[in-house]
């Protein structure tokens, strides 16, 4: 384990909360790995972060639940390993991250998302999200 200054917020059912930055900081340090929850679609049209690893929790059209889930994420992350959840919001990676922890992986959910929370016009990315904190993404 890491010794930063970053805390840990408490959650039920999954290892915990974690901040944009902290998660990032775990992942360069080799100590965790960071498993991207959105849709194909999502990670295509609104962007994605180089390294991460894509297995969706719900795909579009419909969003109807990833049957892969399961296997697709126990072959992302190491046995014995830490894993940080990237969603839209930091909603849907709670759900995958409790799912992720039923399977015996020490799994935290990313606090506000790739995109963070929509302003007053509904517009996201203007308050809080992996983009807002200048993390490293790209866009196709």
């Amino acid at each position: 384990m890491s010794s930063t200054p970053f805390r840990v917020s408490p959650a039920e059912g999954y290892a915990g909360d974690v901040t944009p930055q902290q998660a990032w900081q775990w992942v360069q340090a080799g100590e965790a790995v960071l498993i991207d929850v959105r849709s194909d679609a999502e990670r295509e049209w609104v962007g994605f972060v180089p390294g991460a690893v894509p297995v969706a929790w719900k795909q579009w059209p419909g969003m109807a639940m990833n049957a892969a889930f399961d296997a697709q994420i126990a072959a992302a992350v190491p046995q014995g390993g830490r894993a940080v959840l990237l969603c839209r919001s930091g909603v849907r990676s709670i759900a995958a991250a409790r799912r992720a922890t039923e399977l015996g992986i020490e799994a935290f959910n990313i606090l506000e998302g790739f995109e963070g929370d929509p302003d007053a016009e509904g517009h996201r990315g203007h308050r809080g999200g992996w983009r807002f904190r200048g993390l490293p993404w790209r866009q196709n």
